[in-house]
């Protein structure tokens, strides 16, 4: 069983959590998506850090293709800090 746990490249904060994820998840048998979301969820530091999780059951269809023109309509307003990597995806007008 796979499990994939996304974050911005930079974003320290959530880089530090995953030492306390396989921390709490340690010796326990990974048998199912809702345990591994359960421990996720429950995962805490001692300065009071938590952890929100959700099982994404969607179905999403694979090999689509973006043209230029729809990468270029994307509306991205780039971060300060490495904007190659972190950026806002805002609605379109």
């Amino acid at each position: 069983m796979w499990v994939l746990i996304t974050t911005p490249k930079w974003n320290k904060i959530e880089h530090r959590m995953f030492c306390h994820i396989t921390n709490n998840w340690r010796g326990r048998p990974l048998i199912s998506r809702t345990v591994i979301v359960n421990l996720i969820g429950n995962t805490k530091t001692k300065t009071g850090l938590r952890i929100k999780a959700a099982l994404d059951t969607n179905v999403y269809e694979t090999g689509l293709k973006v043209s230029d023109e729809q990468l270029a309509a994307i509306q991205l307003k780039r971060d300060k800090f490495h904007g190659d990597w972190n950026y806002t995806i805002s609605p379109r007008p």
